[in-house]
């Protein structure tokens, strides 16, 4: 890998740890970089969900005020993520990799479509919230059908990944009753937990390139501060588009082959 490639890959992994923080969609930014350079597809999914796991953490770290007092909330909807990772997991690795280069377009594309709609379920999941407010209702971890939802959600991740932090908040916002900066907080653990526990088996049977790993680790870790930091200030709109431009992008070269 050369001094531009590593380069161009570090400022991806910054991108993707600042925007795995704040949004969760940082996988449709290293993903079709790795692509761009030439790395076969799986071998770029399982190293670019290894080398984010330490911006994910990083994040998590970032937003540890906002995880006071709800060490029984992530213990419960942990347990949903860890499993659904692992599922993940397993299917990105016993699949043929023919279905990895079907799916994945499909799974960009559905990532965008999220990004796009993002605004629009933060509006509702803020509506829902102001008229539990207004009702009296007590915070909850949504009884019957989060749980399962983070499982579905942790299934995703573990196999690809990209917006899977949309995919959570909105379970998280509309299912439970709480303010929305503590459950981004919970969704950067719930996250990190999946690609952790992706990542231990993708580690233990995948093949992986370990430049990569190192070099979008180091950009995710920055990001991940960045994130947690200043990453609110930054214009959401901006941010949008340059997501989406980037996953279309994607899905035009998965799909052109």
């Amino acid at each position: 890998m050369g001094l531009l490639e590593t380069a161009v890959i570090l400022l991806a992994g910054v991108a993707a740890g600042s925007i795995n923080a704040v949004v969760g969609s940082g996988t449709l930014i290293t993903f079709p970089t790795l692509l761009a350079f030439g790395v076969p597809p799986v071998t770029a999914n399982v190293s670019n969900n290894v080398g984010l796991v330490p911006g994910s953490l990083s994040a998590v770290w970032g937003y540890r005020r906002e995880l006071a007092g709800q060490r029984d909330r992530v213990l419960r909807l942990g347990a949903a993520s860890f499993l659904g990772g692992t599922v993940g997991a397993v299917l990105l690795l016993v699949l043929p990799e023919d279905a990895f280069a079907t799916i994945v377009p499909a799974l960009v594309l559905l990532g965008v479509v999220l990004v796009v709609v993002q605004p629009s379920v933060a509006r509702r999941v803020a509506a829902r919230r102001a008229a539990r407010d207004a009702a009296g209702v007590a915070a909850r971890d949504g009884a019957g059908w989060v749980w399962p939802a983070v499982l579905g959600t942790g299934v995703y991740g573990g196999y690809f990944g990209a917006a899977q932090g949309v995919l959570l908040m909105g379970v998280l916002g509309i299912g439970v009753a709480d303010d929305l900066q503590r459950l981004n907080a919970v969704k950067n653990v719930l996250a990190a937990i999946v690609n952790g526990v992706a990542a231990v088996v993708f580690v233990a049977v995948a093949s992986i390139d370990w430049t990569i790993v190192a070099v979008i680790a180091v950009g995710a870790v920055v990001g991940g501060q960045i994130g947690a930091h200043v990453g609110r200030r930054l214009p959401p709109l901006l941010l949008r588009a340059v997501i989406v431009v980037v996953g279309l992008t994607a899905f035009v070269v998965l799909v052109l082959g």
